[in-house]
């Protein structure tokens, strides 16, 4: 990692974040005392089982949030993106990182200790219920990948994720990264579903003969986005 300079001031994320609304002199004084890094893509953000020492605002990049298991194979919890932060759940609970996190782009992410962190919170009770709804949300999600995983095939959990990595990356922040396609290696894709490399592979062959999805190289595109979201047995449109 490198240290590199963002101001809060001109961050194009800022009003994006759960530091929104917060005044100038706070925003600028948040701007000096926090510390920017930039992660080449691969890089470890932080480890499981590390102390928290404050949260990570993501500038710009993608992060892979995941845990390992015993006998080594990763399962990714989820994916961040700009404006969302890193360690929320440590830094409240006072406990270690519960998760590793790594860059899975080029990436920046912006670190702000625990003490200017809680200062914050006390003196914008809003900021406070910002962090609520967060962790209400990851909550939710955890809640709903548990239930995936126990009650649904691993085809329908890869169209479900499919569906999910095409909302979820081409939000409005990243639509421009890679056009049209969802960029995410099969090994990748795999822990997020939860099965082996080989059966993703198999999987999204079957997808692309069905015409539900176009492949370019490691490069995924949804084509028919009724008929995934009918096989994943997901409500969203």
């Amino acid at each position: 990692m490198t240290l590199v300079s963002v101001s809060c001031d001109e961050c194009l994320i800022y009003k994006k974040s759960i530091f929104s609304g917060i005044d100038a002199h706070d925003l600028h004084e948040l701007s000096v005392k926090k510390t920017c890094y930039f992660y080449r893509k691969g890089q470890i953000i932080f480890y499981e089982g590390k102390g928290s020492l404050g949260i990570y605002c993501i500038n710009s990049g993608r992060i892979k949030v995941f845990k390992i298991g015993s006998e080594g194979k990763e399962q990714i919890i989820r994916m961040a993106l700009p404006g969302e932060m890193l360690g929320l759940r440590s830094v409240i609970s006072g406990k270690p990182y519960s998760a590793f996190a790594t860059a899975l782009d080029d990436s920046v992410c912006c670190f702000i200790g625990k003490r200017k962190f809680f200062k914050l919170t006390i003196k914008y009770p809003e900021l406070s219920q910002r962090i609520m709804i967060t962790l209400s949300q990851l909550l939710d999600g955890a809640d709903n990948k548990i239930t995936s995983l126990a009650q649904k095939s691993v085809r329908e959990r890869l169209a479900e994720s499919l569906i999910a990595l095409d909302e979820i990356f081409w939000s409005e922040q990243n639509r421009n990264i890679d056009g049209n396609f969802i960029s995410l290696s099969r090994e990748d894709l795999a822990n997020l579903v939860g099965t082996a490399t080989e059966t993703v592979i198999r999987l999204l062959s079957e997808f692309k003969q069905d015409a539900l999805i176009e492949i370019k190289g490691r490069k995924i595109r949804i084509i028919n986005r009724p008929a995934l979201v009918k096989i994943g047995k997901s409500f969203n449109t």
